[in-house]
């Protein structure tokens, strides 16, 4: 076999979500746990036959996801919006238009296992500056320090809340990070925002004003968002970006033509439009994850929890093994942090509906004999 490139071959990949989820209670990828509405099942199922063969279309998604985005879209066209196979697929486009060899890639630590696959890839360097202890509290000194270096970074990489610490950056103190690093690209990657409300969308537009173009200050800013965790649609693989219209050009030059499947668009066009049904899915999922931070607290529990749809727990016992008591003996998946930085020993737990938390609740507590 002919060797791949000398990046790839020395490339640890991300490791994929296990195999034999189905019919488990499902706490370990952060997914939405009910599915999506009704709506977008039956427009899946109605998707006339003569679709499947013929390529998918575009443009009117744009103009939806636009409009789900109501007084936080003033100013956006359809041509700051771009449209991948998921937001993993927008983030390594980033990495293939925009990072070479010898280019740095600045992040956090612990963060979204993603990113670091990414830039190896592209043989760049990594500086994955820790988060602060105690509390997970971000390094806004030391990040805006690396990114004032000479040569700056190629790109910034946050995850906001960041996964899986949860820790949360105020929509202004992105906007000054991005401004103050005109040749950085700073990808803010919001899958879980709506768990707490801290995009930088809506300031992005408020203070420029209907008439102007929201990025045309931020050229080097671009912002990710699926309907993966919200929507209940992980496995159709749909994700946005919204950035100045040359960026988004720029990073879709490098995907397919039609990447994004005919039947993910569809249920996007539903998903969207039945906002009142992810309205209803996060408020239930911010109520549950408000009980369990109770229970911890009553039982003495070590945990964190500061953002998403996710806390993390350490628990007495060895995390294998209350990992695979809860699987086998529960039928509960949970995520172990093994190996994580400053998180080594934690148990990630996805939030879901109140009924689910209870049920982990109860096998966690059986478990470690509280």
């Amino acid at each position: 076999m002919p060797p791949a490139r000398a990046e790839v071959e020395s490339l640890q990949a991300y490791s994929a979500p296990l195999e034999g989820r189905r019919g488990l209670l499902r706490l370990d990828f952060n997914e939405n746990t009910l599915g999506p509405s009704p709506a977008v099942v039956a427009a899946v199922r109605a998707l006339p036959a003569e679709h499947y063969a013929i390529y998918p279309e575009y443009d009117g998604l744009r103009q939806a996801v636009l409009a789900a985005l109501g007084g936080s879209c003033a100013g956006l066209t359809p041509s700051h919006v771009g449209i991948f196979n998921g937001v993993d697929a927008a983030i390594h486009a980033v990495f293939q238009a925009y990072g070479a060899p010898g280019d740095r890639l600045l992040t956090t630590s612990p963060t979204f296992g993603y990113y670091s696959p990414c830039a190896q890839m592209q043989g760049m360097g990594i500086e994955a500056i820790p988060y602060t202890l105690p509390g997970f509290a971000f390094p806004l000194a030391e990040v805006s320090a690396a990114l004032a270096a000479d040569p700056p970074p190629r790109l910034l990489l946050l995850c906001n809340p960041n996964n899986p610490t949860g820790t949360r950056l105020e929509a202004a103190q992105v906007l000054a990070l991005a401004a103050s690093a005109p040749h950085t690209l700073m990808v803010v990657d919001e899958l879980y925002e709506a768990f707490t409300g801290d995009s930088v969308l809506p300031l992005l537009v408020a203070q420029t004003g209907a008439d102007g173009d929201p990025f045309a200050a931020y050229p080097n800013l671009l912002v990710l968002r699926s309907l993966s965790k919200t929507a209940g649609i992980a496995g159709l693989r749909i994700g946005f970006a919204w950035g100045a219209p040359a960026l988004v050009d720029r990073v879709s030059r490098v995907t397919g033509p039609y990447d994004v499947n005919s039947f993910a668009v569809c249920a996007a066009y539903a998903a969207l439009a039945d906002q009142a049904y992810v309205d209803t899915y996060v408020a239930e999922v911010r109520a549950a994850r408000d009980w369990l931070v109770e229970q911890c607290l009553a039982h003495q529990v070590r945990h964190h929890a500061a953002g998403g749809n996710y806390l993390l727990i350490w628990p007495d016992g060895a995390v294998a093994e209350v990992d695979r008591r809860l699987r086998q003996e529960a039928g509960i998946l949970v995520r172990a942090m093994t190996g994580k930085p400053l998180i080594d020993g934690a148990l990630r737990v996805s939030v879901g509906t109140g009924e689910q938390m209870r049920r982990f609740w109860q096998a966690y507590r059986l478990i470690e004999g509280r």
